[in-house]
């Protein structure tokens, strides 16, 4: 293992303290190892940098300037670290945030100001998406995903589940009719996503199985709300997860429909992070901030998991 930085502080030890005992009484080691990592260091070099004897320890030229490059390299070390260890103290920088566009308007948006009363100096970068950001490539803090998750190192803190609902507006119900079976959506204009997760099907219960139901319609759209909006004006049916259209179906601006066929589809949402040990103090603070009022968020807005029999004519 290359341990430089350690030998150069090893050495600079030395001749800080005139001796190899008195070096290694200060590292708290013994002076065979302090001795072995100088040793070390002229090895590599090829160069002998300290004249040993039982008088006295002289630097040769080369170890001259091999401490006074190091004393230099060390010192910059320890500024780098302490200006670090400093913003881990202090609540301060930017956190880089990547959600849905939905989860992230209704859910992550109406809880920044009070965030920010309470930590006036960081900085939120948040970037809205359907589509799915790489952590690393993005330079992404903290990742909000809805569904299933892949293998990765990544840390994950679930936030709740959501499920996936029809909805139409009762518009478009009253001009088109309303589905009573998934054989039916073959007569309506089922409004889809066109990013490249998404597959032109609905997976619905039908003879007591799950089936990936072939849909079609006149808009595919790269994120949520503008397929909910299309829903609300009554150009057709919408499948979106329930904290997204709960508000609109209790105020009657829209009705879920096939809610049988649909039951029991959920999907859990997560918080994910680089995270670690070592997690910036910012983006800690971030995260305890957001996740138990996520999980509020979550629980408020969720439609009952037993939907009552569709009333709609």
């Amino acid at each position: 293992m290359d341990n430089r930085a350690g030998e150069m502080m090893a050495f600079a030890r030395v001749v800080a303290a005139g001796s190899f005992s008195e070096a290694a009484r200060q590292m708290r080691m013994t002076p065979s190892t302090i001795s072995k990592l100088v040793a070390r260091i002229e090895a590599r070099l090829g160069v002998r940098l300290v004249e040993r004897s039982t008088r006295r320890l002289s630097l040769t030229d080369e170890g001259r300037l091999y401490y006074e490059r190091s004393a230099t390299l060390l010192a910059e070390l320890d500024a780098i670290e302490g200006e670090l260890a400093q913003g881990a103290r202090h609540a301060g920088g930017t956190v880089r945030i990547n959600a849905s566009v939905a989860f992230g308007t209704l859910g992550i948006e109406p809880l920044l100001p009070a965030f920010w009363q309470a930590y006036p100096n960081i900085v939120i970068d948040l970037s809205l998406s359907d589509d799915i950001a790489d952590l690393y490539l993005d330079r992404t803090d903290i990742a909000f995903r809805v569904g299933p998750l892949a293998d990765s190192g990544l840390v994950a803190r679930r936030l709740g589940s959501a499920r996936r609902v029809i909805v139409a507006s009762p518009l478009y119900l009253a001009r088109h009719g309303t589905p009573r079976t998934v054989a039916d959506l073959d007569g309506h204009n089922c409004l889809g996503f066109n990013f490249r997760r998404a597959a032109p099907v609905w997976p619905l219960r039908q003879d007591g199985r799950i089936v990936d139901r072939s849909v079609g319609g006149t808009l595919l759209a790269n994120n949520g709300p503008s397929v909910h909006r299309m829903a609300l004006a009554g150009v057709g049916l919408a499948r979106l997860a329930d904290f997204d259209v709960c508000a609109d179906i209790r105020a009657g601006r829209l009705v879920e429909i096939l809610a049988d066929a649909g039951q029991g589809e959920t999907e859990d949402i997560h918080a994910l992070s680089l995270g670690g040990p070592h997690m910036p103090y910012r983006i800690r603070l971030f995260l305890d901030f957001m996740a138990p009022r996520l999980q509020a968020f979550l629980r408020d807005n969720a439609l009952d998991r037993q939907p009552a029999p569709l009333t709609v004519s």
